[in-house]
């Protein structure tokens, strides 16, 4: 009888079916934070009543603040566009055959607030901007226990049918990969990721109110 007791498998793993998610910080923009901050401010006090989206209490701004929030706001949506244009490839086409569109909403939410899970259909990339985190400190990022986490779900959808509900990926870095990993932005952190990607923000339990404005990025041919 054959030993096969020498044989070992030689394995590589392969990062395919990535979900790009771009986790960034304006360096150098607290005058353009604080200028957002305060045509939010105009804008809630014009409209009080906003609208109802994704949101679970708290204030909803218009989708159109790239108009109402004035050079702030275009100076985000230059930023948000040049982002996306480092992360975005067309086949036989260049970046410069596109225009690029911005949608862009601001908002604020009190304790007890939440964003249930949703995604952006019909866009190319989603991000948001966080303006105010309603924590402790100077700055407020101290939102230890206030709750408040941005999340998103695991896309692979087949992983919530599979009859062994323990079951984890392992990652590239050799740890379980989490169903809806969260994320703790700071004030002036910015998140980017497909508008597909389906995501939320945990309930907030924190004093102050909190401040993030949301963006929709999309291409079209020219």
């Amino acid at each position: 009888m054959t030993d096969y007791g020498s044989v070992r498998v030689q394995a590589q793993r392969a990062a395919l079916f990535e979900t790009p998610i771009v986790t960034a910080h304006l360096a150098g923009g607290e005058a353009l934070i604080a200028d957002l901050e305060v045509a939010i401010h105009k804008a809630r006090a014009d409209d009080p009543k906003g609208v109802q989206r994704s949101n679970m209490g708290g204030w909803h701004s218009d989708t159109d603040m790239l108009q109402w929030g004035g050079a702030p706001a275009r100076a985000l949506s230059d930023r948000a566009i040049a982002m996306a244009k480092r992360m975005s490839h067309f086949s036989g086409a260049s970046h410069d055959d596109f225009h690029w569109l911005v949608q862009m909403w601001a908002n604020v939410s009190p304790p007890g607030a939440a964003n249930h899970m949703h995604a952006h259909p019909g866009n190319l990339w989603a991000a948001v901007l966080y303006v105010d985190m309603g924590g402790r400190g100077e700055r407020g990022d101290d939102t230890d226990g206030l709750g408040g986490a941005f999340y998103f779900e695991d896309p692979r959808f087949p992983l919530a049918a599979m009859h062994n509900t323990q079951f984890k990926f392992l990652g590239g870095d050799n740890q379980p990969q989490a169903w809806q990993p969260e994320y703790r932005p700071k004030r002036g952190d910015f998140l980017m990721f497909p508008a597909w990607l389906r995501h939320g923000v945990r309930p907030y339990r924190g004093e102050r109110e909190r401040i993030s404005i949301a963006l929709n990025v999309d291409a079209v041919r020219k």
